[in-house]
């Protein structure tokens, strides 16, 4: 108990300081802008194959006295960031050393080596550390940075780990097709990884990156597009950026005020599916933390083109494919509920063409799931809006196939021009539509 003397005095200074704190508080809670993703990717369990290479993947640990360069494609012009690393799926703890953001050098861009000559910035985390200890299935977030980014360009992060993270399960995002570069000992300053030192690798995957946040106005918002390996980018250009998230970012970039202001988040991975693990978290479960979870008042939309590896993937026989189509209905009618819970319009895609000569996913009892779940897409109204991709993409003459100009050639996955197509199958008007988000109802 304090004295009769010394009560005044010190509720007086607690208070004064309590005061302090929350005036500093108030004034952040009334401002006009928000935290908001404008890059982000959907961390997963990194299988053997997609390890770094040697010498960057010892017995005991992954990354031990290495640096690891990478670059994203940033979404909106910003001046103040943080980053977001993510041990979710990690054996260990991970130990991030040191840590700098910088601008590629010019004349470069996604997968460059290279950064620009005073452009680094120093990453630190908790209020000016340098270092972090990333306790397994956690997410660290950096302190804010002061850097100026461009929408539609790209931003290199530099890792540094001094005694790697032990053992082989790691956090990453296998399917960047983007080269990030490895180089032996501390160099997040350096000016070139490829001509630094003896020892440098290559990969074109990401680890531990999660998401880049920026200090946005309260107008802008964010779509956060929930998909698998069409989505995530297989058969684009690796170091291109021409993903159709990619292409219907640029679409926005060029359609005014209004829709330039929103972010494009790609939560895909190769092989996901919505009702079961495997590539990373099922849908049903992950929709929590790739979208509800994210910061800020601007997550305004979430597209979900999910469904054809749950399809492809399930026994041929009627009965399977009967309960697999019926099942993804279900967790679609959940995805949407609990969007609706947060005012997050849901906007669904139909599931684009699968057939073709060798091509497992296309047999006539996948291919009639497939017909009847894009019915129900199309025609159940439960959905704020529909992308008919199926429509867009598929061959004229034979639906059950994409059309030859867009196939990769896997009868599955689309070329970057086949991506073009998609992105122009979103007509931009549900953004304006729906721009105040939905509204809450039973």
């Amino acid at each position: 108990m304090f004295g009769s003397s010394s009560t005044g005095f010190g509720l007086k200074n607690l208070l004064t300081g309590a005061l302090i704190l929350c005036s500093s508080s108030s004034v952040s809670a009334k401002s006009s802008n928000q935290w908001l993703d404008i890059w982000g990717s959907m961390p997963q369990l990194v299988e053997p194959g997609n390890l770094p290479p040697a010498p960057y993947n010892g017995g005991d640990a992954v990354f031990k006295n290495a640096t690891l360069r990478q670059t994203v494609y940033i979404t909106q012009d910003a001046s103040t960031i943080r980053l977001s690393f993510s041990n979710a799926f990690g054996g260990s703890d991970l130990p991030i050393t040191a840590a700098t953001v910088a601008l590629p050098a010019s004349g470069t861009g996604a997968g460059s080596s290279a950064i620009k000559p005073g452009s680094v910035k120093t990453v630190t985390f908790s209020g000016g550390r340098p270092d972090f200890l990333v306790p397994n299935g956690a997410l660290v977030v950096s302190d804010p940075i002061k850097i100026q980014v461009k929408a539609q360009s790209v931003l290199t992060v530099t890792l540094y780990f001094a005694t790697g993270q032990t053992g082989q399960s790691i956090t990453g995002h296998p399917g960047s097709r983007t080269t990030s570069w490895l180089a032996p000992g501390n160099l997040v300053s350096a000016a070139d990884l490829s001509s630094s030192a003896a020892g440098v690798a290559s990969t074109d995957h990401w680890y531990f990156l999660s998401s880049i946040e920026a200090y946005q106005p309260e107008r802008a918002s964010a779509l956060y597009i929930v998909g698998d390996s069409i989505t995530d980018g297989r058969g684009s250009t690796t170091n291109a950026n021409n993903r159709w998230p990619d292409q219907l970012l640029a679409r926005l970039q060029k359609a005014g005020r209004s829709l330039s202001s929103i972010s494009v988040i790609n939560q895909a991975a190769g092989g996901n599916r919505v009702l079961a693990d495997g590539l990373g978290p099922n849908a049903l479960g992950r929709i929590e933390r790739d979208v509800l979870a994210r910061p800020g008042n601007g997550v305004r939309y979430t597209l979900i083109f999910e469904g054809v590896n749950d399809i492809g993937t399930a026994s041929l026989d009627q009965v399977s494919q009967q309960s697999v189509g019926d099942r993804l209905i279900s967790a679609y009618e959940q995805m949407i509920t609990r969007l609706h819970s947060r005012g997050i319009a849901a906007f669904g895609a139909t599931i684009t063409p699968m057939s073709g000569p060798g091509q497992a996913y296309g047999e006539p009892e996948r291919e009639k799931t497939r017909q009847r779940v894009n019915e129900w897409i199309r025609r159940s109204g439960r959905f704020d809006a529909v992308v008919d991709f199926d429509r867009a993409v598929r061959d004229q003459k034979n639906g059950t196939m994409l059309d030859k100009r867009w196939d990769s050639g896997d009868y599955l996955h689309l070329n970057p021009e086949g991506y073009r197509v998609m992105a122009e199958a979103v007509d931009l008007r549900i953004f304006e539509r729906f721009a105040e988000g939905v509204e809450v109802y039973l």
